[in-house]
């Protein structure tokens, strides 16, 4: 079975429900932080970045795949923050609201990545004359 970008869609969409359903699982178990952590660590930011329409370029992988967990970090700490300010922070509503903006954001297309896309030009368009091949 070949994985397409519906399927990565779905897959990143779900895995933010999957991190909530995984705290339900007692005890200090890897069964309930682990799905938690990898969740807070990539799913928002691989929900940004990766549907790209028609597939990122080759550069464009490396590019997302670096900014995935900066990106969800950051989104993470804003939306503890936020439940903090208005004093309803807890492990569950932090994991829905991310659920949540993961699922609508994984149904949108994702940020573009010119910088990779754009050297990924260059490089395929440069010449033996300015220097670029054999």
């Amino acid at each position: 079975m070949r994985v397409t970008g519906t399927h990565l869609r779905v897959l990143i969409g779900a895995s933010g429900w999957l991190a909530l359903a995984a705290t339900a699982v007692s005890g200090p178990s890897p069964l309930r932080w682990t799905p938690v952590l990898l969740f807070t660590l990539f799913g928002p930011g691989c929900a940004a970045l990766y549907p790209q329409p028609g597939g990122p370029a080759t550069g464009a992988r490396l590019e997302a795949v670096a900014l995935a967990a900066p990106i969800s970090l950051s989104l993470g700490v804003l939306t503890a923050t936020s439940l903090f300010l208005v004093e309803s922070f807890s492990t569950t509503s932090f994991l829905v609201s991310l659920a949540v903006f993961t699922t609508v954001v994984a149904a949108l297309p994702g940020l573009p990545l010119p910088a990779a896309r754009r050297g990924a030009v260059e490089r395929a368009g440069r010449g033996p004359a300015d220097g670029g091949g054999a």
